[in-house]
This record gives structure tokens, C-alpha cells and sequence, in this order.
């Protein structure tokens, strides 16, 4: 009992103390300084192909630079670039054995312009019949991620038609998968497919503070600087989607907390930061980062997702997605312990947050992958409007919900407490 009775002013000494360094890197004016850039009219919404996202991704890479962080492993720079492609169908033509397979019965998921298949050609040939649940099957093929024909027999003439929602803008892959609706399933064909392929370049800003020991575990950081450009004027003459709360304030808490870590530089755990991009688009950034990083050696991911309104509950409070998923928002509260900010479970299950934003792919990969917020969902007044713009965002609040993060991260960035891994999808 003595020894519990002592421990207790050293809990509250070693949260004041990290308070007190929270307080000198984490402020207002910084707040202010960084989102007021990012969502400045200069950046006119930041969409994806723009020059003005290059200029945000100039801005924050530069930040980085200034913390003294690292490029992510062999990268040169803190851009973690990669291609997107838009995949737009020409003209199919297909026989297997001697029968002629009609165009609209040809699916391909492919980023090439010109597919052209024969039995040498070395794909895998696939047969569904009944009485296989065809989509679920499909996925399995498509996460398979090699060249494939996919032979689907006619019983499936109604749901062969879902497959085209497989069809959309993707990364650019090095494999194609050829659906076909027919009975014939002879190893003969001779296949030709031709696609209309765009390309756009785009980028994550990944920055890397390595840790003191541990330093093959890693807890990832996040916030999407990508929003949603300019479109048709709202009733007050207005044009630019500015992107404030959603998400410039989600990446300008990754930058600060970025900067305080490696000011207290006492990390043991490897800490990785990145701004992804093309998240309105469907999440492109954050798929692309995670195929590029072992997700086993992830022990927790902290994205954080429009937190420049009040949340339901008013101030010094924050919601975690997928609370019940993983014990990290226990270790979060357990770490704010006597401190007067709460995080509280997603209070908007039916929204399926969890899976709608940047931690959705690592958390799929069994990654404590959680998302923090306060936006209210149910009446969230700016989401998605010309009106989220810097005039909206409450900095005070922001700011202490950037120290409350950076407080209640400290025992997993130490390497004391490990979140239990998310089950896989």
C-alpha cells in the first residue's frame, strides 16, 4: 500500500512534466502557422494532379527537413511517389475454343492499354461455377495479384454484371485479370483487350524519426493534406473547397507532433509521419504506403481526421474509431489518467468510420490502426462545403487535442505497452 500511495505524485509528476514540454512545442501560434498555410485560398483546396498539392507537399516535406526527420528506407526524399492510373475500356475481342465470347460478356481489371492473351501466354485459367458466391470469389482472385482468366459460368449471367464495380481507379499494377461469362471451359483462346489508360502522378510525404532501440517497431502517424479543389460557387460567391478541418487540421497535428518527438528525441520505437495524399479520391495514399511498409512491424497507427470543431461532447475531448477493435484507446485514456482531456468510443457506428478513412488498409492488415476525430457526423456543418475554411477552426481546441495525443502516445512510443493487433480483413 505504501508503495502504491507513492506512486501516485510520480503519475502525476510524469504527466505534468510531459505537459509542461507539450505546452513549449505544442501551441496556438504554431496551430495557426501551419493550417492557416494549408488551407489558405493560395492552395485552392489541394486536389489531387494539381500544382497547388505540390506546393502543400513542397511545405510539408520542408517541415519535415527543419524537425531533422528521415526519408522512409531507400527513398531519397521525403516524397514517397507513385502512379495513378484511370482505366477506361476500348474494345474486347475473345474466342475460347471456337466460340466467340460477346464484348459485354469481358471484364478485364488491368492498368495496361493492350492485353493480349493465348494459352501460352502463361495465365492462370480459373473456372467459377455454381454454387460459388461470384464475388467473394472474384475478390480472392484479384488479391491473388497475378495474371488470370477467369472463366464464369453463365448461371451467373446477373451478378457477372457486379464485377464491373471492381473496375475503377487504382495504382498502377503488373498484373491483369480477365472475367469471362461463358460455358466453355477449353484451355484454348486468343484474347484482346484494349484500354483508353491516364496517369497521374501523386505523392505521400513520409518523414521518419528512428527509434533508440526498438527501432524496427514502428508507430505511424497520419493525417491526408489532399481535399477537394475548386468547384461551382455556393450561395455566398465562394468557389475553393478549402479543407480546413478536413483534413489540413489532421495533417498539421501530425507535423507538430512530429516536431515535438524528435525536439524530446527519447523515442524507442521508430516513429514514421506522413501526410497522405488522395484520400477524398479513395484512399490511393495510404494503399499505396501500406504495400510498401511490413505491416507486422507496425504497432500502432495514430490517424488523425478532422479535429478542428468540438467534438459531441464539447472540449478537451476526441473520439477513437474501432474502439472495441484493439486495447489502444484503453492505453490511450490509461495514459491521460487525472489529465482533463477524454477520448471516448466512435459514437457514429452506424457510419462505419473505421473503415473510411487512411488507417482502413493497415487496420485490414491486423494493424491497431485507429482514427482520432471530433467531427460531429450527424451535423457536421462545414463537412465537405466551400464554409471549411480557416474562419471555422477552433486553433485553442486544437491544440490541446494535439498535446492530449502526443501525452497519451508516450507509453507506446517508449515501448512500454503494445496495442493488441486489429483482426484481419
Amino acid at each position: 500500500m505504501k508503495k502504491i500511495i507513492a506512486l501516485i505524485p510520480l503519475i502525476f509528476i510524469t504527466i505534468f512534466s510531459f505537459a509542461q514540454k507539450a505546452d513549449k512545442i505544442i501551441n496556438v501560434a504554431e496551430v495557426l502557422r501551419i493550417v492557416s498555410f494549408l488551407a489558405s485560398d493560395e492552395m485552392r483546396g489541394r486536389k489531387t494532379g494539381t500544382p497547388e498539392i505540390d506546393k502543400a507537399a513542397d511545405f510539408i516535406a520542408a517541415e519535415f527537413k527543419n524537425y531533422g526527420l528521415k526519408p522512409l528506407g531507400a527513398l531519397s526524399t521525403f516524397k514517397q511517389s507513385f502512379t495513378n492510373v484511370r482505366t477506361k475500356f476500348l474494345s474486347a475481342k475473345a474466342i475460347v475454343d471456337t466460340s466467340t465470347i460477346e464484348e459485354n460478356n469481358i471484364i478485364a481489371i488491368s492498368t495496361d492499354s493492350l492485353i493480349k492473351i493465348t494459352e501460352k501466354s502463361g495465365y492462370k485459367k480459373v473456372v467459377i461455377g455454381n454454387p460459388e458466391n461470384l464475388l467473394l470469389r472474384a475478390e480472392e482472385i484479384l488479391n491473388a495479384k497475378q495474371n488470370q482468366i477467369v472463366l464464369v459460368n453463365s448461371f451467373f449471367v446477373n451478378e457477372f454484371k457486379k464485377l464491373k464495380r471492381f473496375k475503377r481507379d487504382g495504382i498502377k499494377t503488373d498484373y491483369s485479370v480477365v472475367f469471362m461469362l461463358t460455358n466453355n471451359i477449353a484451355d484454348k483462346y486468343d484474347i484482346e483487350i484494349k484500354n483508353k489508360i491516364s496517369a497521374t502522378n501523386y505523392a505521400n510525404v513520409v518523414g521518419v524519426l528512428p527509434g533508440k532501440k526498438n527501432n524496427n517497431e514502428m508507430v505511424v502517424f497520419s493525417g491526408h493534406y489532399d481535399h477537394l479543389g475548386v468547384g461551382k460557387p455556393s450561395a455566398t460567391g465562394d468557389s475553393i473547397y478549402n479543407g480546413a478541418n478536413d483534413d489540413a487540421a489532421g495533417t498539421t497535428a501530425m507535423m507538430m507532433l512530429a516536431n515535438y518527438f524528435s525536439t524530446l528525441k527519447n523515442n524507442e520505437r521508430t516513429l514514421v509521419f506522413v501526410a497522405f495524399t488522395a484520400e477524398e479520391i479513395g484512399g490511393f495514399g495510404s494503399q499505396y504506403f501500406s504495400k510498401n511498409i511490413d505491416a507486422d512491424n507496425v504497432v500502432a497507427m495514430f490517424n488523425i481526421e478532422m479535429i478542428g470543431t468540438e467534438s459531441k461532447w464539447g472540449k478537451n475531448s476526441a473520439y477513437i474509431t474501432g474502439f472495441e477493435k484493439s486495447d489502444f484507446g484503453k492505453i490511450l485514456q490509461n495514459n491521460l489518467s487525472g489529465s482533463a482531456f477524454r477520448f471516448e468510443p466512435d459514437p457514429y457506428p452506424k457510419e462505419n468510420l473505421f473503415y473510411r478513412s487512411d488507417n482502413a488498409t493497415l487496420a485490414a492488415l491486423g494493424v491497431p490502426a485507429h482514427t482520432i476525430s471530433t467531427s460531429k457526423m450527424d451535423n457536421e456543418p462545414t463537412y465537405h462545403k466551400q464554409s471549411d475554411d480557416i474562419a471555422s477552426i477552433d486553433v485553442n481546441n486544437m491544440a490541446e487535442i494535439i498535446k492530449a495525443i502526443a501525452i497519451s502516445s508516450k507509453s507506446i512510443v517508449s515501448g512500454k505497452d503494445t496495442p493488441s493487433r486489429v483482426e484481419k480483413k
